[in-house]
């Protein structure tokens, strides 16, 4: 008994690390704008393209999974066939889990605006709307986001 329930505490501390090993599968935007240099903050849209942001897991589907995953295969069998219910269940728990969370994450569209700012540099820009912003159209870039004036 002491056993299962040293498993179980392993199993559930196991899904909990490897949940928090998870990525996003987003890339991370840094745009850094010194605010003294106003012309950094000011360009003109190049292109407007349309892609497909990716919405990633973030492990707590396959954590919630192996639990519950656990929890019923601790219910199946005595002495080393529960343990090995147990395990099953966690690891096919978590992989449920996983694709289930991955699933309801479906894709969603995105606009990746590409803008010669005033300084000469290239930044792309991802938004989730363009509103009015067309290509050639005068932007200013403030936290991120891209408005024309």
């Amino acid at each position: 008994m002491n056993h299962s329930i040293l498993l179980a505490a392993a199993l559930i501390a196991g899904s909990a690390a490897l949940g928090g090993c998870a990525s996003s599968g987003q890339p991370q935007q840094t745009t850094y704008v010194n605010p003294s240099d106003t012309a950094a903050a000011y360009g003109t849209i190049d292109s407007i393209q349309v892609v497909q942001a990716k919405s990633g897991t973030s492990g707590a589907g396959a954590v919630t999974g192996g639990l519950v995953g656990a929890l019923l295969g601790n219910q199946v069998g005595s002495g080393s066939g529960r343990t090995a219910a147990t395990v099953a269940g966690a690891v096919g728990g978590a992989v449920v889990g996983n694709k289930v969370e991955e699933n309801r994450n479906q894709p969603r569209e995105q606009y990746q605006i590409s803008v010669r700012m005033d300084n000469g540099d290239y930044r792309i820009v991802n938004q989730d709307s363009v509103y009015d912003l067309r290509a050639g159209d005068r932007v200013r870039l403030v936290d991120g986001r891209l408005y024309r004036y």
